[in-house]
């Protein structure tokens, strides 16, 4: 008997035949049933989550919420199936389960199961929102993630500019919260109390947030509020003018056109000539000059 299970799984995980079906269904967007199966994921996905938000409002009667119980298991066993099947088919499950899908995968189904040792792990099914990136895969908007490469490359690119201006705001905020606190915190009924609380006014405020928790009540502590709301917008307005620029030489770089007779880039998109050598940039313009045809370039030179 147990000969028997034992070779009858051995060829299941060794069916090849299988193994290409199901992943033509379950990785494959290209067919018919590929996009099904992506669609019917997403479609659990929204679901189990607003399950979750569902469950977390006490407006409902005790019935409806063990419906959305059953719903929430329903979404658990079919993810949990999904997440099998992805390892069964897989040509290298290893790669797939310590890659960034399959791991927010597994943390889409194991928060129900853990759920019965820790009440507080039930929450976390929220994650399986991240599962919703597999759209770009359904529709095959890779040209989106490709802008996003972009912006990351921007921000690796002003990374260290950044971290200067965080600690030069760090530092700013820790100076004006001091401040603030000599000025008020001697004050009968003033809030600010102790140098973490004025800083953390200090943060408050110069990122323009303005909780109205912590309020100045001497006229000086009222002009320094007044100043760094005005400085918050400054200090907001930097880190977006880094990225910004970062993204627009990035951008030159991408469409400078090199000239083909000096290799300079850095001819514009739409350019004709070249700005360095005088020389036309279209390639098919080059091709239909006649071997020993003169080429002038913008100083008059005869090459």
């Amino acid at each position: 008997m147990f000969s028997g299970i034992k070779k009858r799984w051995h060829n299941f995980m060794h069916n090849d035949e299988l193994k290409r079906k199901i992943y033509m269904i379950v990785y494959d967007t290209d067919t018919k049933e590929g996009k099904s199966f992506d669609l019917l994921v997403i479609t659990f996905i929204i679901s189990s989550v607003l399950v979750v938000i569902l469950e977390s409002l006490a407006v409902f009667p005790p019935k409806f919420k063990f419906f959305l119980n059953v719903l929430e298991w329903i979404f658990t066993v079919f993810f949990t199936v999904e997440y099998l099947l992805r390892l069964y088919c897989a040509p290298k499950p290893s790669e797939y389960a310590f890659s960034f899908f399959g791991i927010v995968d597994l943390l889409a189904t194991l928060p129900t199961y853990l759920s019965f040792v820790f009440p507080g792990a039930h929450g976390l099914l929220t994650i399986r929102i991240f599962r919703l990136i597999r759209v770009f895969r359904i529709f095959k908007l890779f040209s989106y993630w490709r802008e996003g490469e972009v912006l990351l490359n921007s921000l690796k690119a002003s990374s260290k500019k950044i971290i200067v201006f965080f600690v030069f705001v760090l530092l700013l905020v820790i100076c004006i919260g001091t401040m603030m606190y000599m000025v008020e915190g001697g004050i009968e009924g003033s809030s600010f109390h102790d140098i973490p609380s004025s800083i953390y006014w200090a943060i408050v405020t110069t990122t323009t947030v303005g909780y109205g928790d912590i309020t100045p009540m001497t006229g000086f502590g009222r002009f320094l509020s007044a100043f760094v709301m005005l400085l918050g917008y400054t200090v907001l307005a930097v880190p977006t003018g880094i990225v910004s620029a970062q993204m627009i030489n990035d951008q030159k770089k991408r469409t400078a056109i090199p000239c083909p007779h000096c290799h300079k880039p850095g001819n514009e998109p739409d350019a004709v000539y070249c700005k360095y050598c005088g020389n036309k940039l279209n390639p098919e313009d080059i091709e239909d000059l006649e071997d020993g045809d003169p080429i002038i370039t913008m100083d008059g030179e005869i090459k």
